[in-house]
């Protein structure tokens, strides 16, 4: 039946050329604006690791002076060094990890290659499980070599490519800032996006190449990046243990979400302490935020983006009530061959789900334009100067939203037209004919 309606729709489509075109061409510049920054948003506004995203916390407290004091305030976003290897200590999670970003120069053994800048990430061990960074060769270093001060590394799969040619280099020595250090571990692909664990050493792309004990990289004064914040003079010595200056990160693993009060009630009471031993001033203030938590508190997704899809949604209700229009014009332009139908027998329901089955063949027409102008539009946002431009490709689920988007457009579109079309008084028609 439904192969039969097809066919009718295919010959009405051939009468009706133009108008057919313009409906078409109405559907698939809304499906191409909307799914171009429908894709985008998705893109931007994922879980990064979705696993565990509500077990995984960052951890805020406030050691800054009364200065400027406001009760409803928000802690400081990074720790201070002395703060992180205090709680790093005390072990209180099932999982922690203290951290910044950096950069090193590498200084390759292969004689083709010279010496290059590269980011770097100083971290304690905890990180590679804590974030599901899969292992290709090897493993990350053990507890004690953050203690001892290893000169150990984990290198990305690009690194590894780039230096090894992808082959096995555990064992191997690398050299950077002028130091050797033997790589304990390869990488396998991984590269979330956003980077949710260092927000302030760039929101997107791709992650470091490099991963080093943190204490390692402090004794050996390695670069750092990032934001740091200071409310005292540091005297020159910001990154100094006793530093009144925040600069690092600070991330718990909890055994389950309902852990989170616990340990929270911890953090409250190591405030409590500092504040007695005289470094806090301010009253207990601490946020203990998962991952999506954190990412909306950050507002990850640029504002620009959000203005942007709701454009294009609204552009896309334009498209459809054009669409209306046009069906409805040419459905009763047909009243005289529905009423002709009617009164050789064809009922009601059969007249309104053949004008439903024409709506959705010409939303899935307009359908496959608008991929072929949402893949268009998703280059163009590639070609854009922005951290994000290369994530923005259309993957599965986005492809299936795409023609589920259109069919339902499409028959949204058809229904008003189709019950208008099944009302058709065929008694009237015939004596108009």
């Amino acid at each position: 039946m439904l192969a039969y309606y097809f066919r009718l729709a295919l010959r009405s489509f051939r009468r009706n050329k133009v108008l057919t075109a313009l409906m078409v061409i109405a559907i698939a510049l809304g499906i191409g604006a909307s799914m171009t920054t429908l894709t985008v948003f998705h893109v931007l506004s994922g879980d990064p690791i979705p696993q565990k995203s509500d077990r995984l916390f960052n951890v805020q407290v406030d050691p800054r002076p009364m200065i400027g004091y406001q009760p409803s305030e928000e802690p400081e976003e990074q720790v201070t060094r002395f703060d992180g290897e205090t709680l790093l200590r005390e072990k209180k999670a099932k999982h922690q990890v203290l951290m910044t970003g950096g950069g090193v120069t590498l200084e390759p053994d292969n004689s083709t290659l010279r010496p290059f800048t590269t980011d770097a990430r100083y971290t304690s061990t905890d990180f590679f499980t804590m974030f599901d960074a899969p292992f290709k060769y090897g493993q990350g270093w053990k507890a004690d070599q953050d203690e001892g001060r290893g000169r150990v590394a984990v290198i990305s799969k690009a690194l590894n490519e780039k230096l090894f040619n992808g082959q096995n280099s555990v064992g191997k020595p690398l050299r950077m800032d002028g130091h050797t250090f033997n790589i304990v571990g390869v990488l396998d692909e991984w590269n979330p996006n956003p980077h949710f664990y260092d927000l302030e050493t760039g929101r997107y792309g791709d992650s470091e190449d490099i991963f080093v004990p943190v204490f390692t990289a402090l004794d050996l004064n390695f670069g750092r990046n990032g934001n740091m914040n200071c409310w005292d003079n540091a005297n020159g010595e910001e990154t100094a243990l006793n530093a009144p200056c925040v600069w690092m990160q600070y991330w718990v693993e909890l055994a389950s979400p309902a852990d989170a009060g616990d340990y929270r009630a911890y953090l409250e009471n190591y405030s409590a302490q500092q504040k007695a031993a005289g470094r806090f001033q301010r009253p207990s203030n601490v946020r203990l935020r998962n991952v999506m938590e954190w990412l909306d508190y950050k507002q990850v997704v640029p504002s620009d983006v959000r203005l942007q899809l709701w454009l294009a949604l609204g552009f896309l209700a334009v498209c459809l009530i054009n669409t209306v229009g046009l069906l409805l014009a040419k459905f009763l332009r047909r009243s005289g061959e529905i009423g002709v139908r009617r009164a050789l027998g064809a009922s009601r329901g059969q007249i309104f789900l053949q004008s439903l089955v024409e709506a959705g063949t010409v939303g899935l027409a307009g359908g496959v334009l608008g991929l072929g102008l949402a893949l268009l539009g998703l280059y163009a946002v590639r070609q854009q100067p922005v951290d994000y431009a290369k994530l923005a490709t259309l993957d599965g689920r986005m492809l299936l939203l795409t023609f589920g988007l259109t069919l339902a457009a499409s028959l949204l579109a058809g229904f008003l037209p189709a019950l208008r079309a099944m009302q058709v008084a065929p008694a009237i028609q015939l004596k108009s004919q």
